[in-house]
């Protein structure tokens, strides 16, 4: 029975999105066709990860999002992503009385190195290949980075598409939109393509109105069909619909409470330029209008852009 456990990352070199380290011992389980995920198509990966899951194989998994990523560094991301997704490991082994006689960690840098574990590690190029624990580590990875991708992807980014690596596509779209809250703002490929200061208000308004786009689609279940709607009384921030219902959003950010500007700033005459500018859309869009129509106004706070109020403004 072999008590290697096999490491490899996931998402080392993407622009957006977080850093995933898989880790797996398979523990005697036997799975056909584990090697190394990129060559394997997404239906494939899915099945071997689901073999792996249901097996006797005792694996983790480490997260390091792109915030924490940017503040430390890539180095040092890749050893707290490793030391996390071994530290889950080590817990199960402990609970399943299993011990992890040797580790194999994909590439030429332990990131174990300095710590309890650094005397039974070992270091090979293209293991994801010849290791079959760290292939199955490989695919459990890749599956769940691509897993939380495509549950944050939306039109403005596609995300779906390119799960956060380097495309021209993705190139082109942050030359249109700018950086998301998602994206490396470290990584120079970001850097020096997008447009906006990270200091600017545009900016910051923009991953307010990313934050709040992506909450009415993923938990409200919302359709966006329009965002940035523009006329001469004012900009329509977000427009989705859900069954027969339409909705028209306004996003409003404020550094904290103190800073006031959420809900306050939304005067009779902003909401009244909002609803003037509604009618242009719908009638720009006749397919629309035997909807209900409905105004939404959304209050962003903080440097985690944490969603505090959303409130019926009709």
């Amino acid at each position: 029975m072999s008590y290697i456990l096999g490491i490899d990352e996931v998402g080392r070199g993407a622009w957006a999105g977080p850093l995933v380290v898989g880790a797996c011992l398979l523990n005697g389980a036997i799975i056909e066709g584990l090697t190394d995920s990129k060559k394997l198509t997404k239906k494939k990966r899915k099945e071997l990860a689901e073999k792996i899951k249901e097996s006797n194989a005792v694996f983790g998994l480490g997260w390091v999002d792109n915030k924490e990523l940017d503040r430390v560094g890539l180095s040092e991301s890749l050893r707290l992503a490793t030391k996390r997704a071994v530290g889950e490991v080590q817990k199960k082994c402990i609970d399943k009385n299993i011990e992890i006689k040797e580790i194999i960690i994909d590439g030429n840098v332990n990131f174990l190195a300095g710590t309890d574990l650094e005397n039974i590690t070992s270091t090979l190029k293209k293991a994801d290949l010849l290791i079959k624990s760290v292939s199955a580590a490989s695919i459990l990875a890749k599956v769940a980075r691509d897993e939380y991708m495509e549950s944050i992807s939306n039109s403005e980014y596609s995300f779906v598409d390119h799960v956060g690596y380097g495309t021209k596509k993705h190139l082109q779209l942050i030359e249109e939109k700018g950086v998301s809250e998602y994206h490396r703002l470290s990584f120079k490929p970001v850097a020096k393509i997008k447009t906006i200061s990270t200091s600017s208000s545009k900016y910051i308004g923009d991953i307010a109105e990313n934050k709040v786009a992506n909450y009415l689609k993923n938990i409200k279940r919302h359709k966006i069909i329009a965002r940035n709607f523009k006329t001469r009384e004012c900009e329509i921030d977000i427009v989705s619909i859900y069954k027969k219902n339409i909705y028209f959003t306004e996003v409003k950010y404020r550094k904290n409470q103190l800073y006031g500007g959420g809900i306050s700033s939304l005067t009779k005459k902003k909401i009244d330029q909002v609803k003037y500018s509604a009618t242009i859309f719908l009638n720009s869009h006749k397919e629309y209008l035997d909807y209900d129509i409905n105004f939404i106004g959304a209050v962003v706070e903080g440097s985690d852009f944490e969603i505090k109020q959303i409130l019926d403004i009709n």
